[in-house]
């Protein structure tokens, strides 16, 4: 039995020794493999084999002739070895690979060490990280990647345990509770849109209102038909997919493109309007506005839509575990086209996100400060004031931001977070517009209308 358990451990473990001498004039290039363990390359050979560049740097230091480079391979399954303190993460192939040069440590090498891991193509739902061991876990410090189909670059200016860890992926458990919890959130955020609208067009079609009124009541229902049709493709996309012909997944992932580009748009335009209202604040006036702005808000995502359509980025997209599991099927952008993802997606909202960020800060300085004056007697109220900051923080889409934080560890934590609160989001800008326009629909001073007019009558007795 002992030699059996002894046998087994020494299977996990295999090493390669060298005797390098410090005149060395070239690189030296090391294969490994969970399989086989490391051996020494004197050129470069095809094969699924994981590779070890170390630089001629690292043997011109050291005082003796020559040095011991020890490479070794392990099986931390078979060994029980480095578990890592993130549970969520896996290492690549179960595969940690040492390496000393020497009896000195090795840090802050002008030519890193490059390690190539070799794998399939990798989960959409997961990223590679390159990790050194430390003591306690593991330690992305001084490591970068290269990604590429057939394997990860790992450069590292030390030398240490490294691995490749795949962090995070969603397991089947979490997608099926984040489905569930955002098709509720869509049918919730599709009712509370179609009472946005109808409040909207009530009071403005009830009571009469300036223009500049008019004009944000107009943007409200265009934003609140961007999000019921958003949450309509969702659904409509969560049921179908994986179930229709390719054609047909094509239109439906170009459609919830669309919608979502929509939304965004909707949300600067928002943001563009309190510019020109609390920053420009005189002498606006454009012929047939509220019209213009629909094309730009219609009508620009019809363009990008039409691009990424020619050049074939629509289609289904499937997110899997890390063991390649397929745990749900969309039709959207292809994994092929995630650039076209990466920019009209996560570039443009960002872009957005910050120039509604800055927006926004300027209207809380302009409220403050008139709530400072005593302008605003129907605000004085700090629940009201608490409520116009938070309507409109959701009503430039603040809690889409929220999709950036949900990379690393607390990914899962953020995408319920995420989910939730944009379910919600509908829900607090109906009760937002409720509170600041319908108790003052016969009397205007409490509404953004007055600030905004206290502001201009302000700004003219100035000049």
């Amino acid at each position: 039995l002992l030699q059996s358990g002894q046998h087994t451990w020494l299977a996990g473990l295999k090493t390669l020794l060298l005797n390098v001498s410090r005149a060395v004039t070239h690189d030296i290039l090391i294969a490994f493999s969970p399989a086989e363990g490391p051996s020494r390359l004197n050129t470069t050979e095809k094969g699924k084999a994981g590779k070890i560049h170390l630089p001629r740097e690292i043997f011109r230091s050291p005082r003796s002739k020559t040095l011991r480079v020890v490479v070794t391979v392990l099986n931390i399954q078979q060994l029980g070895m480095f578990k890592q303190v993130n549970q969520t993460a896996q290492v690549l192939d179960d595969t940690v690979v040492g390496i000393t040069v020497g009896e000195s440590n090795i840090s802050g090498l002008q030519e890193p060490v490059q390690l190539v891991f070799p794998h399939r193509e990798l989960p959409q739902s997961c990223s590679p990280v390159p990790v050194a061991g430390q003591a306690g876990g593991w330690c992305s410090s001084g490591c970068v990647t290269q990604p590429g189909d057939k394997g990860t670059v790992c450069s590292c200016d030390h030398l240490t345990f490294f691995a490749l860890l795949l962090s995070p992926a969603l397991d089947g458990s979490t997608a099926k509770a984040l489905t569930a919890v955002a098709t509720a959130g869509c049918v919730v955020a599709m009712v509370f849109s179609i009472f946005t609208v109808a409040f909207c067009i009530f009071i403005r079609c009830r009571f009469r209102f300036e223009e500049t009124v008019r004009i944000n009541l107009g943007l409200h229902v265009n934003l609140m038909s961007s999000l019921f049709l958003l949450n309509l493709a969702f659904l409509l996309n969560s049921g179908l997919s994986g179930r229709t012909h390719l054609r047909i997944c094509r239109v439906l992932g170009g459609f919830t493109h669309y919608c979502l580009l929509c939304c965004f748009t909707w949300m600067a335009l928002e943001g563009c309007q309190l510019y020109l209202l609390f920053v420009k604040v005189l002498g606006i006036y454009i012929h047939h506005y509220l019209a213009k702005l629909c094309l730009v808000g219609w009508g620009f995502p019809v363009l990008v839509v039409g691009v990424a359509g020619v050049i074939g980025s629509y289609g289904e997209y499937s997110i899997q575990t890390m063991d390649h599991q397929v745990i749900a099927h969309l039709c959207w952008i292809t994994s092929k086209h995630l650039l076209v993802h990466y920019i009209t997606n996560c570039g443009y909202f960002g872009l957005i996100f910050l120039f509604n960020t800055a927006v926004f800060g300027v209207v809380t300085q302009k409220s403050c400060s008139l709530q400072g004056t005593g302008a605003v007697q129907g605000y004085q109220k700090p629940w009201k004031v608490a409520l116009v900051a938070a309507g409109l923080f959701c009503l430039l889409g603040a809690t889409w931001a929220l999709v950036f934080l949900t990379y690393g560890i607390s990914s899962t934590a953020m995408l319920y977070l995420f989910t939730i609160l944009n379910s919600f989001q509908g829900i607090f800008i109906f009760i937002w517009l409720v509170v600041l326009y319908y108790p003052k629909t016969r009397e205007t001073t409490g509404s953004l209308s007055y600030i905004i007019r206290h502001d201009k009558t302000t700004t003219a007795s100035q000049d």
